[in-house]
Protein backbone atom coordinates (compact mmCIF):
# COMPACT_ATOMS: atom_id res chain seq x y z
CA UNK A 1 0.00 0.00 0.00
CA UNK A 2 1.75 3.41 -1.04
CA UNK A 3 2.22 5.56 1.42
CA UNK A 4 0.28 9.42 1.88
CA UNK A 5 1.94 11.88 0.56
CA UNK A 6 3.78 13.71 3.67
CA UNK A 7 1.80 17.06 3.73
CA UNK A 8 -1.90 14.83 4.11
CA UNK A 9 0.02 13.04 6.70
CA UNK A 10 0.85 15.03 8.77
CA UNK A 11 -2.74 17.08 8.46
CA UNK A 12 -4.32 13.72 8.99
CA UNK A 13 -1.96 13.47 12.80
CA UNK A 14 -2.98 17.28 13.77
CA UNK A 15 -6.41 17.16 13.37
CA UNK A 16 -8.50 14.08 14.17
CA UNK A 17 -10.92 15.50 15.91
CA UNK A 18 -11.74 17.15 12.59
CA UNK A 19 -11.77 13.58 10.47
CA UNK A 20 -13.69 12.06 13.17
CA UNK A 21 -16.46 14.34 13.35
CA UNK A 22 -16.61 14.39 9.72
CA UNK A 23 -16.96 10.45 9.16
CA UNK A 24 -19.82 10.45 12.65
CA UNK A 25 -21.74 12.99 10.42
CA UNK A 26 -21.34 10.58 7.53
CA UNK A 27 -22.90 8.11 9.38
CA UNK A 28 -25.51 9.89 11.06
CA UNK A 29 -27.36 12.22 8.42
CA UNK A 30 -26.00 10.54 4.57
CA UNK A 31 -27.03 7.66 2.87
CA UNK A 32 -26.59 4.88 5.77
CA UNK A 33 -29.43 6.52 7.83
CA UNK A 34 -31.75 4.67 5.04
CA UNK A 35 -31.17 0.79 6.49
CA UNK A 36 -32.39 1.65 9.97
CA UNK A 37 -35.48 3.60 8.77
CA UNK A 38 -36.00 0.51 6.54
CA UNK A 39 -35.73 -2.07 9.96
CA UNK A 40 -38.35 0.77 12.11
CA UNK A 41 -40.76 0.32 8.93
CA UNK A 42 -40.30 -3.72 8.54
CA UNK A 43 -40.51 -3.96 12.36
CA UNK A 44 -43.85 -1.75 12.45
CA UNK A 45 -45.23 -3.65 9.32
CA UNK A 46 -44.60 -7.22 11.15
CA UNK A 47 -46.34 -6.20 13.94
CA UNK A 48 -49.30 -4.46 12.10
CA UNK A 49 -49.02 -8.14 9.96
CA UNK A 50 -49.11 -9.48 13.41
CA UNK A 51 -52.21 -8.36 14.73
CA UNK A 52 -54.30 -8.83 11.16
CA UNK A 53 -53.29 -11.98 11.31
CA UNK A 54 -54.90 -12.54 15.05
CA UNK A 55 -57.95 -10.40 14.24
CA UNK A 56 -58.32 -13.21 11.12
CA UNK A 57 -58.31 -16.28 12.95
CA UNK A 58 -60.95 -15.44 15.17
CA UNK A 59 -63.77 -17.90 15.52
CA UNK A 60 -66.36 -18.00 13.14
CA UNK A 61 -69.74 -19.33 14.04
CA UNK A 62 -71.89 -21.57 11.66
CA UNK A 63 -74.90 -20.06 13.32
CA UNK A 64 -74.91 -16.87 15.36
CA UNK A 65 -79.03 -16.56 16.49
CA UNK A 66 -81.73 -18.78 17.51
CA UNK A 67 -84.52 -19.32 14.57
CA UNK A 68 -87.83 -19.19 15.51
CA UNK A 69 -88.86 -22.49 17.20
CA UNK A 70 -92.24 -22.44 16.90
CA UNK A 71 -92.30 -23.11 13.22
CA UNK A 72 -89.59 -25.82 13.85
CA UNK A 73 -92.27 -28.59 13.35
CA UNK A 74 -94.67 -28.78 11.12
CA UNK A 75 -98.63 -28.03 11.54
CA UNK A 76 -99.15 -31.86 10.58
CA UNK A 77 -96.69 -32.77 13.05
CA UNK A 78 -98.03 -30.81 15.78
CA UNK A 79 -101.43 -32.50 14.94
CA UNK A 80 -100.15 -36.05 14.87
CA UNK A 81 -98.52 -35.63 18.54
CA UNK A 82 -100.05 -33.32 20.38
CA UNK A 83 -103.96 -34.06 18.98
CA UNK A 84 -106.10 -30.54 20.12
CA UNK A 85 -103.14 -28.04 20.18
CA UNK A 86 -102.87 -25.03 18.75
CA UNK A 87 -100.67 -25.07 15.75
CA UNK A 88 -98.97 -21.89 16.25
CA UNK A 89 -97.60 -23.08 19.63
CA UNK A 90 -96.07 -21.07 22.28
CA UNK A 91 -92.76 -19.49 22.85
CA UNK A 92 -91.41 -19.59 26.26
CA UNK A 93 -89.97 -16.41 27.08
CA UNK A 94 -86.06 -16.35 27.36
CA UNK A 95 -83.38 -13.97 28.56
CA UNK A 96 -81.41 -14.00 25.57
CA UNK A 97 -83.90 -15.00 22.54
CA UNK A 98 -80.20 -14.83 20.11
CA UNK A 99 -78.85 -17.62 22.12
CA UNK A 100 -81.73 -19.86 23.22
CA UNK A 101 -85.25 -20.32 21.80
CA UNK A 102 -88.32 -22.36 23.05
CA UNK A 103 -92.30 -23.34 22.15
CA UNK A 104 -94.30 -25.14 23.89
CA UNK A 105 -97.67 -27.48 22.49
CA UNK A 106 -99.61 -28.87 25.00
CA UNK A 107 -103.23 -30.72 25.35
CA UNK A 108 -106.06 -32.96 26.92
CA UNK A 109 -107.73 -34.46 24.41
CA UNK A 110 -110.42 -37.03 26.14
CA UNK A 111 -108.23 -38.10 29.29
CA UNK A 112 -105.08 -38.39 26.68
CA UNK A 113 -102.49 -35.74 27.32
CA UNK A 114 -99.69 -34.64 25.27
CA UNK A 115 -96.60 -32.19 26.01
CA UNK A 116 -94.17 -31.12 23.24
CA UNK A 117 -91.01 -29.11 24.05
CA UNK A 118 -88.71 -27.83 21.19
CA UNK A 119 -85.67 -25.64 22.03
CA UNK A 120 -82.51 -24.18 20.08
CA UNK A 121 -79.69 -23.07 21.70
CA UNK A 122 -76.87 -21.42 20.25
CA UNK A 123 -72.98 -22.07 21.60
CA UNK A 124 -69.82 -19.92 21.22
CA UNK A 125 -68.33 -22.27 19.06
CA UNK A 126 -68.57 -26.12 17.93
CA UNK A 127 -66.20 -27.08 20.87
CA UNK A 128 -68.42 -24.99 23.53
CA UNK A 129 -71.73 -26.60 21.58
CA UNK A 130 -69.60 -30.58 21.83
CA UNK A 131 -69.14 -29.89 25.45
CA UNK A 132 -72.23 -28.94 26.14
CA UNK A 133 -73.60 -32.41 24.53
CA UNK A 134 -71.50 -34.54 26.23
CA UNK A 135 -72.66 -32.94 29.42
CA UNK A 136 -76.75 -32.94 28.65
CA UNK A 137 -76.16 -36.71 27.36
CA UNK A 138 -74.35 -37.99 30.28
CA UNK A 139 -76.93 -36.46 32.42
CA UNK A 140 -79.81 -37.96 30.85
CA UNK A 141 -77.87 -41.44 30.71
CA UNK A 142 -79.90 -45.01 29.44
CA UNK A 143 -80.54 -43.74 25.86
CA UNK A 144 -79.21 -44.00 22.89
CA UNK A 145 -77.48 -42.62 19.49
CA UNK A 146 -79.65 -41.21 16.93
CA UNK A 147 -77.65 -42.17 13.46
CA UNK A 148 -78.14 -39.30 11.06
CA UNK A 149 -79.64 -36.68 13.28
CA UNK A 150 -77.09 -33.61 12.70
CA UNK A 151 -73.43 -34.27 13.44
CA UNK A 152 -74.90 -35.87 16.81
CA UNK A 153 -77.88 -37.49 17.96
CA UNK A 154 -79.23 -38.92 20.93
CA UNK A 155 -82.23 -40.38 22.31
CA UNK A 156 -83.38 -41.56 25.78
CA UNK A 157 -87.24 -42.44 27.30
CA UNK A 158 -87.89 -42.54 30.72
CA UNK A 159 -90.73 -43.19 32.80
CA UNK A 160 -92.26 -41.49 36.21
CA UNK A 161 -94.93 -42.60 38.33
CA UNK A 162 -96.48 -39.64 40.75
CA UNK A 163 -99.69 -40.75 42.80
CA UNK A 164 -100.31 -43.83 40.72
CA UNK A 165 -100.13 -41.61 37.55
CA UNK A 166 -97.88 -42.68 35.11
CA UNK A 167 -95.86 -39.83 32.78
CA UNK A 168 -93.48 -41.28 30.03
CA UNK A 169 -91.23 -38.82 28.79
CA UNK A 170 -88.64 -38.99 25.58
CA UNK A 171 -86.00 -36.32 25.66
CA UNK A 172 -83.84 -35.96 21.77
CA UNK A 173 -80.62 -33.51 21.85
CA UNK A 174 -78.97 -33.16 18.61
CA UNK A 175 -75.62 -31.18 17.76
CA UNK A 176 -75.44 -28.96 14.50
CA UNK A 177 -71.82 -27.21 14.12
CA UNK A 178 -72.24 -24.74 16.93
CA UNK A 179 -76.00 -25.06 17.50
CA UNK A 180 -77.95 -27.71 20.43
CA UNK A 181 -81.76 -28.84 19.09
CA UNK A 182 -83.88 -30.26 22.13
CA UNK A 183 -86.76 -31.88 22.21
CA UNK A 184 -88.71 -33.12 25.05
CA UNK A 185 -91.84 -34.78 24.38
CA UNK A 186 -94.09 -37.02 27.09
CA UNK A 187 -97.65 -38.13 27.56
CA UNK A 188 -100.09 -39.69 30.21
CA UNK A 189 -103.57 -41.39 29.83
CA UNK A 190 -105.36 -39.61 33.06
CA UNK A 191 -108.55 -42.40 32.79
CA UNK A 192 -105.96 -45.64 32.78
CA UNK A 193 -103.50 -43.58 34.42
CA UNK A 194 -100.84 -45.78 32.35
CA UNK A 195 -98.57 -43.96 30.09
CA UNK A 196 -98.01 -44.47 26.63
CA UNK A 197 -95.84 -47.23 24.67
CA UNK A 198 -92.05 -46.40 24.71
CA UNK A 199 -92.13 -46.47 21.26
CA UNK A 200 -94.83 -44.19 20.72
CA UNK A 201 -92.82 -41.54 22.49
CA UNK A 202 -89.35 -41.65 21.45
CA UNK A 203 -90.50 -41.92 18.35
CA UNK A 204 -92.35 -38.68 18.38
CA UNK A 205 -89.17 -37.32 20.00
CA UNK A 206 -87.30 -38.52 17.08
CA UNK A 207 -89.46 -37.24 14.57
CA UNK A 208 -90.10 -33.78 15.74
CA UNK A 209 -85.98 -33.40 16.35
CA UNK A 210 -85.40 -34.10 12.87
CA UNK A 211 -87.92 -31.71 11.44
CA UNK A 212 -86.47 -28.97 13.98
CA UNK A 213 -82.62 -29.75 12.88
CA UNK A 214 -83.73 -29.33 8.67
CA UNK A 215 -85.35 -25.63 9.53
CA UNK A 216 -82.25 -24.59 11.89
CA UNK A 217 -79.90 -25.74 8.43
CA UNK A 218 -81.99 -24.07 6.24
CA UNK A 219 -82.77 -20.69 7.93
CA UNK A 220 -80.22 -20.30 10.52
CA UNK A 221 -77.21 -20.31 9.09
CA UNK A 222 -75.02 -16.59 8.81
Amino acid sequence: MRSLPLPLALTARLTPVVVLACAGWAMSSGPLDEPQDTASKDTQKTQSDKASGSSSTAVSKTYAAAPAPCTGVTVKTVAALVPGAKAAGKEIPSTDTALRRTCSWNALKGYDYRWLDISFEIADSDEAAQSSYKERTTEKSGGGAVPGLGDEGYSVVNLTTEDKQQTREGVVIARVANALVIVNYNGSDFETKKAPATDEINKGAIKAAKEAVAALQSGGKT
